[in-house]
C-alpha cells in the first residue's frame, strides 16, 4: 500500500488560487552552459543524460557525483530540511557502480546506474537508513525487506543517496498538521519562496529543485506527487495505481496509493518510471497492472512532437482562478502553445457530477477504514518496531505529545481507529466512488475520444486519485510572488505513453524550469 494525500483537500480552490499568481518564466539556463562555465564541479539542473554522458567521458565519477550531492545538502537542507536521512552506504555504493563501470561496456547499463536518487520516507529500505514516516514511533524500526521499487531500483544501479521528508505520516495523521512538517525534521520549505513547499512528497520535490539529488522518489494517493511538484517548479509523474509497487510502503489505502518519481525533467522521471514499473509478487495489483508496460518501455515516448494530433480536453470548471489576470493569461498562452504545437484541444467541457467528487465524505469514509487496515498489516510485518497498532501509534503520540507536536492533533489517526472494517457506510461510499468515477471522468474521456486533459496546478488531483489514473505535471510559470505553479496532464489507466508524449511535448516547447535563487 502506498501514500498520500495532499493536505487532504488534493488542492483546494483557495490554495489552488493562491498558487496561481503567474508570471511567465524565462528559459532557464541550459545544464550544458552551466557545465562549460564550471566543469563538473557543478551539479545544478544536471540532467540524467548529462551525468551519464560525464562519465562515459571519464569526466566524472559517482563517488565524485555522491560528494556534490552531499555537499549541497550540507549547505541547503539546514534550511530547506527536504532530506531526512543520507545514506551511510551511499559513497561505498557509488565507488561499487563506479567499479562495475570500468568492467562491462556502456550500452548495458541502465540509465539510473550510478544515479544518486533520494526516497521519500515512506519507502523502505533494508539497510542502515530509517522508515518511519518522519514519526518517532518508528525511529529504529527494522523492515524485512527492501520496498518492491527499492529492489528495482538496486538492479538497475542507482545509488540510494537517503530519506526525503515528507508530511509527516503522509498527511494522515491530522488535517491541521502543517504540510511539509514532520516531528523528525521540523518544517520543510519551497527553495523558490520558503514557504508551503505543499505535500506530502515535500522533501523529494524540495530537494530536487533545489538541487540536493539528482532524481527522487514520492508517493501518492491523493495530490500528494502533483502538489509538491507543482509548488516546487518540477516534474512529477503520479502512475495508473498498481503500475508500481506499493510493498514495503508505509500505506494509506492501496486502493488509491502509487509510487512515481519526482525530477527536474520529464526525460529524467521517465528513465526513473522504467526502472520502478513491473512484476512485484508482494504487490499482487501490479500482476494485471503490468498489461499497460509498453514493449521497450516509457523512454521511447520521450518526442519532441509529441503534442501533434493529440486530442486533449479543457475543463473550465478547473480553471476557476478567481480575478488573477495574470495567472489566466499566462495559462491561456500555454493552451496557444498547445494548439501551435499541433494539439487539438477540446474546450469548454464538463464532468457533469464535479460537485459531488469534490465533497470528500466518500474518499474520507473509504480512506478512514483501509488506512486502519492496512497501516496495523504494515506495523504487525515489521521485524522490530516499538508500535504494532494504530492504536499504538496513537498512544505513542498522546505519551510524546511534545515531541510529536500533539497540538497539531491527531484526529485523522482517531477517525480511522474507530472504524471497524469495511461495513455498509464504507461499501457505499467505494461504490459511489466507482460510480462518479464511471460516470464522471471516464465518460468525459471516451465520449470526447480523448487522449487527455490539461489543468492548471493540481486542482485535478482528487479525479485522478479516486479512479486510479495517471497524471504528469510539468513547470509552467510563477506567481508575482514568484511562486511556482505547473500544468497536470490526466488520462485514462494505462494511458502513460500518450502522457509523456505531451509532457515532453509541452515541456521542450516552453522550456519554464529553472533553478531557484538561493543565498544560503
Amino acid at each position: 500500500m502506498t501514500s498520500m494525500a495532499t493536505k487532504y483537500s488534493p488542492l483546494s480552490f483557495t490554495i489552488f488560487s493562491s498558487l496561481l499568481l503567474i508570471l511567465l518564466a524565462t528559459t532557464s539556463s541550459s545544464a550544458q552552459a552551466i557545465k562549460a562555465a564550471h566543469g563538473f564541479s557543478s551539479i545544478k539542473e544536471a540532467t540524467v543524460k548529462d551525468i551519464q554522458l560525464a562519465f562515459k567521458q571519464n569526466q566524472l565519477t559517482s563517488r565524485k557525483l555522491v560528494e556534490l550531492y552531499l555537499k549541497q545538502i550540507s549547505r541547503l537542507n539546514p534550511v530547506l530540511k527536504g532530506v531526512l536521512e543520507v545514506n551511510p552506504d551511499a559513497l561505498y555504493q557509488a565507488d561499487k557502480a563506479d567499479h562495475e563501470r570500468k568492467f562491462k561496456a556502456h550500452g548495458s547499463l541502465s540509465p539510473l546506474h550510478g544515479i544518486p536518487i533520494l526516497l521519500k520516507d515512506n519507502i523502505a529500505t533494508k539497510d542502515k537508513l530509517n522508515t518511519t514516516a518522519g514519526s518517532y514511533a518508528l525511529l529504529g524500526s527494522v523492515v524485512q525487506r527492501d520496498a518492491g521499487v527499492v529492489t528495482k531500483l538496486r538492479k538497475a544501479g542507482a545509488i540510494i543517496l537517503g530519506k526525503a521528508t515528507l508530511s509527516e505520516w503522509s498527511q494522515y495523521r491530522s488535517n491541521a498538521v502543517p504540510s511539509g512538517w514532520n516531528a523528525r525534521k521540523g518544517q520543510g520549505k519551497s527553495p523558490y519562496t520558503m514557504g508551503d513547499p505543499c505535500g506530502s512528497s515535500s522533501g523529494s520535490a524540495i530537494s530536487v529543485a533545489a538541487n540536493m539529488a539528482a532524481v527522487s522518489l514520492g508517493t501518492e494517493t491523493d495530490g500528494s506527487i502533483l502538489c509538491p511538484s507543482s509548488n516546487n517548479l518540477v516534474v512529477g509523474i503520479k502512475p495508473t495505481v498498481g503500475l508500481t509497487s506499493r510493498a514495503g510502503v508505509i500505506p494509506i489505502s492501496p486502493r488509491q496509493d502509487s509510487v512515481g518519481p519526482i525530477c527536474r525533467t520529464v526525460a529524467d522521471a521517465v528513465y526513473v518510471l522504467d526502472a520502478i514499473v513491473g512484476i512485484d509478487h508482494y504487490d499482487n495489483a501490479t500482476i494485471e497492472t503490468s498489461q499497460y508496460i509498453p514493449k521497450g518501455g516509457y523512454a521511447q515516448f520521450l518526442k519532441t512532437n509529441g503534442l501533434r494530433a493529440k486530442r486533449v480536453g479543457i475543463v473550465r470548471d478547473f480553471y476557476n482562478i478567481g480575478n488573477d489576470t495574470i495567472a489566466t493569461q499566462i495559462v491561456e498562452q500555454h493552451l496557444k502553445t498547445l494548439r501551435k504545437q499541433g494539439t487539438i484541444l477540446v474546450d469548454n467541457l464538463k464532468i457533469t457530477n464535479i460537485g459531488e467528487i469534490y465533497m470528500p465524505s466518500n474518499e474520507d469514509i473509504a480512506l478512514a477504514a483501509e488506512f486502519k487496515r492496512y497501516i496495523n498489516a504494515y506495523l504487525k510485518e515489521l521485524v522490530v518496531s516499538p508500535v504494532r497498532s494504530l492504536a499504538d501509534l496513537i498512544a505513542f503520540n498522546k505519551e510524546n505529545s511534545k515531541l510529536e507536536r500533539l497540538d497539531y492533533g491527531q484526529d485523522l489517526f482517531i477517525k480511522a481507529e474507530s472504524t471497524n472494517g469495511i461495513g455498509n457506510a464504507e461499501k457505499a461510499a467505494l461504490l459511489n466512488l466507482a460510480k462518479l468515477t464511471r460516470e464522471g471522468f471516464v465518460k468525459l474521456m471516451t465520449k470526447n475520444k480523448l487522449d487527455a486533459i490539461v489543468t492548471p496546478g493540481n486542482i485535478v488531483s482528487r479525479v485522478l486519485a479516486i479512479g486510479g489514473f495517471p497524471g504528469v505535471i510539468v513547470p509552467a510559470g510563477y506567481g508575482s510572488d514568484r511562486k511556482p505553479f505547473g500544468l497536470c496532464f490526466g488520462g485514462l489507466k494505462g494511458s502513460e505513453p500518450k502522457l509523456i508524449e505531451i509532457a515532453y511535448g509541452f515541456e521542450q516547447a516552453t522550456k519554464i524550469r529553472k533553478p531557484p535563487k538561493l543565498t544560503t
